[in-house]
């Protein structure tokens, strides 16, 4: 069985989730809700979001004053690319 098809499906579907993560907290954000936590928000970065939520990020412009998300988030990806070089080339 191959199981890069399901390696890209969940990809691209938890940076959808991510993107939508962003998009959510910022329309909460203008209506002064309830807003999704940074915890989550990070976890879904590390869970393979990052792409999806630096796009949300620099479309929504949200988050982009805090540093913790401007430096925090391509730094994840930044690991997970390394990470997945690695992974092709040496193992």
């Amino acid at each position: 069985m191959n199981i890069y098809p399901l390696i890209y499906f969940y990809i691209l579907t938890i940076n959808f989730f991510a993107f939508f993560l962003m998009s959510n907290d910022k329309s909460r954000a203008k209506k002064r809700e309830r807003r999704t936590p940074e915890k989550i928000l990070f976890i879904t970065a590390w869970l393979g979001g990052s792409v999806g939520m630096l796009l949300g990020m620099r479309i929504f412009r949200h988050k982009t004053k805090h540093r913790a998300f401007t430096l925090g988030i391509p730094m994840i990806l930044l690991l997970q690319i390394g990470l997945v070089i690695y992974w092709y080339y040496f193992i």
